[in-house]
């Protein structure tokens, strides 16, 4: 868990099979929060769980725009993601796919994650929605992972904010 306040609150709630929900609140400020998950500086530091390394990090966060990511285990083994953003609301709301590569290097099934930034008036609530699982299993795993990373995040953010 994050050293000291930087997670106010922390709420995990799948709705069914097929979709996830993650709530959290930052000690942060919105566009602190918006900053860290739009731009790649930001991203490489939170954005896949404890036990892999962001290699390669580029997105284009514009409607249309797309997203691609490698995630590389201790051991050497990489796992490439990627997307395209549908909707960004700055400060609001970004929508995107989501598609894990498979091993031949193509998109796999593909899930909506759409995120949603609330103005707490220095603090921030993240509602993380991901749907579109074609198992309870993958759900699942996706629910660690996504925990994770928000545990990351909130760790990021009170070293942007040091």
């Amino acid at each position: 868990m994050a050293a000291g306040n930087n997670v106010a609150t922390r709420n995990l709630a799948t709705m069914d099979a097929h979709t996830l929900v993650i709530t959290r609140v930052f000690d942060a400020p919105v566009g602190l929060v918006w900053q860290a998950w739009t731009r790649d500086e930001h991203l490489r530091k939170w954005s896949a769980p404890r036990a892999y390394t962001i290699t390669h990090s580029e997105g284009d966060p514009r409607p249309g725009g797309k997203f691609r990511c490698c995630m590389r285990e201790a051991g050497g083994k990489e796992l490439w993601l990627g997307g395209v953003y549908r909707e960004i609301v700055e400060n609001e709301r970004i929508v995107m796919t989501h598609a894990w590569d498979d091993a031949d290097g193509r998109p796999g099934p593909e899930t909506i994650v759409t995120v949603q930034f609330s103005d707490l008036g220095g603090k921030t609530k993240v509602t993380l929605q991901q749907s579109g699982f074609d198992s309870t299993q993958s759900r699942d795993g996706h629910a660690g992972g996504w925990c994770e990373c928000l545990d990351l995040l909130a760790e990021h953010l009170a070293d942007m904010r040091a």
